[in-house]
Formats: structure tokens, sequence, C-alpha cells
């Protein structure tokens, strides 16, 4: 009898652990669930990285394409934009509760999160909180979220919070498969990210030793 109740226990805490992974998740596609959760451990292991490539943005009061410069160091984030995207060159740096904007001719501005500072002075309503795990082809852990899967078990496409955001293209960088061609549509914002050069880096792990 014990063996049978130790048995419908781990049964019981299998199914609990499957239903606590999938209460965020739902995954569909053509990928294997197991090397989707693999992968996904190995990249959010990822806290620092240098992005260069192209953005391009279609909002209301902005429409146009420029290039990108992201630097990550863990909690703390560089983004610039520069080029023809209607409001010229702006700088987004900071951590969490305390960011910066930077618009060339316009000024230097400050908030507690990066999307209200850009929705305040780009009019952009953009979720730069998730992008932090998007651009590394990941959902943001803290809402649901529905995954596609492609043929690698890799995100082909992710609905999360009000945004599709479709992964059209990914590549080997230093070991790892990141995307670098994705399309962000939103309530009356599309972004299209074109990631020329990707260094990613595991700093905490780097710092430990």
């Amino acid at each position: 009898m014990r063996l049978t109740h130790l048995i419908g226990a781990a049964a019981l805490l299998l199914l609990a652990g499957c239903a606590g992974f999938g209460s965020r998740e739902s995954l569909e596609g053509q990928g294997n669930p197991a090397a989707w959760k693999a992968h996904k451990e190995r990249i959010a292991t990822l806290d620092g990285w240098q992005i260069d490539g192209k953005v391009g943005i279609r909002a209301p009061k902005d429409s146009g394409s420029g290039t990108l410069f992201w630097l990550q160091r863990q909690g703390y984030y560089d983004i610039r934009l520069s080029g023809p995207l209607g409001r010229g060159a702006a700088r987004l740096t900071g951590r969490e509760g305390a960011v910066t904007l930077e618009v060339a001719g316009q000024g230097r501005y400050q908030a507690a999160s990066p999307e209200a500072l850009l929705e305040e002075q780009l009019g952009w309503r953009l979720p730069v909180s998730h992008l932090l795990w998007w651009v590394r082809g990941l959902p943001a852990p803290d809402s649901k979220s529905r995954l596609t899967l492609d043929s690698d078990s890799h995100l082909a496409r992710l609905q999360q919070d009000g945004w599709d955001v479709d992964y059209s293209s990914y590549s080997e960088q230093n070991g790892y498969w990141l995307p670098d061609r994705l399309k962000l549509h939103g309530q009356n914002l599309d972004v299209t990210l074109v990631i020329k050069s990707w260094q990613p880096r595991q700093l905490g792990q780097t710092a430990s030793h």
C-alpha cells in the first residue's frame, strides 16, 4: 500500500509540475516540448549582449527605419536608435525603477519605467520590459503566452499581452541559437528588427569564476 501511495503522490506531483509549466505557456506547432524547454533554459542564462542591427517602426505619428544598437549588462540596458525615425536619434538607458530617454534636439527625460517614458515622449506603446525576453526568442515569464514552435523547437510565433511576435530566422552565435529577424505587431504599432550582429554573454556566470 505504501508503494501505491508513493506512486500516486509522485503522479500528482508530476501533474502539478506540468500544470505549473503549462499555466503560463500554451504550446503548439511542430517542435518538441522537451527540446523547447531545454533551449529556453539555456537561452535564459544570457544576461548580457551587444546587438547591432536595423529597426523599422510604423506608428500613427512616426514611421521610418534606422539603426539599432543595444547593450545589455544584466539589469542595465543602453538602447540607441538612429536614422530617419521621424523624431531623430533616441537613446534609452536605465535599469528597473530609473530610466532615461534622450532625444536629439528635444531633451532628456526620466521616468520609472521605459514603457511610460516612450509613450509620454514618443507616443510609442512598446513593451520594452518584454523585449528583453522577446529579442532572445523567449516569452516574458510574468504573464501568459501562446507559443508556436518551428521544426527546430524554437519560437516561430509568440502571442503575449496583446502583441504578436513573428520570428522568421535564427542563427547560431557562440553556441546559442538566437533570432536575427523578428516582427512585432501591437495596437497602432509595428516594429521590425533585423539583427546583423549578436554578441551574447553570461555575465553572472563569468562574474562567479
